[in-house]
């Protein structure tokens, strides 16, 4: 398994654009083969924040869904981001 997680800054009043602008990113990658979980949502705390969360079955599928995606869409510009993909060795029920 395979999680993607981040975050992604934006200026404030470009945030609900960014989001809006991604959303066919999202619906596409949720019937992708592999997907488990994938969103970018606005940050509750802070205004210029993303969050980021994917969660795939395998690399093989995170490669895939993103060799299909098409070009990106034209979104406002980034401040900062951190996204970091985790190789997950196991998994149990919480």
């Amino acid at each position: 398994m395979l999680i993607v997680a981040g975050w992604l800054d934006v200026a404030a009043a470009d945030r609900d654009a960014y989001v809006t602008a991604t959303r066919p990113i999202t619906e596409h990658a949720r019937t992708s083969t592999g997907c488990l979980d994938f969103v970018q949502a606005p940050d509750p705390a802070d205004p210029e924040r993303i969050l980021v969360y994917e969660r795939w079955a395998s690399a093989e599928d995170l490669d895939r869904f993103r060799a299909s995606a098409g070009p990106e869409p034209d979104l406002p510009e980034l401040l900062r981001a951190d996204v970091r993909r985790y190789r997950i060795a196991a998994v149990e029920p919480a």
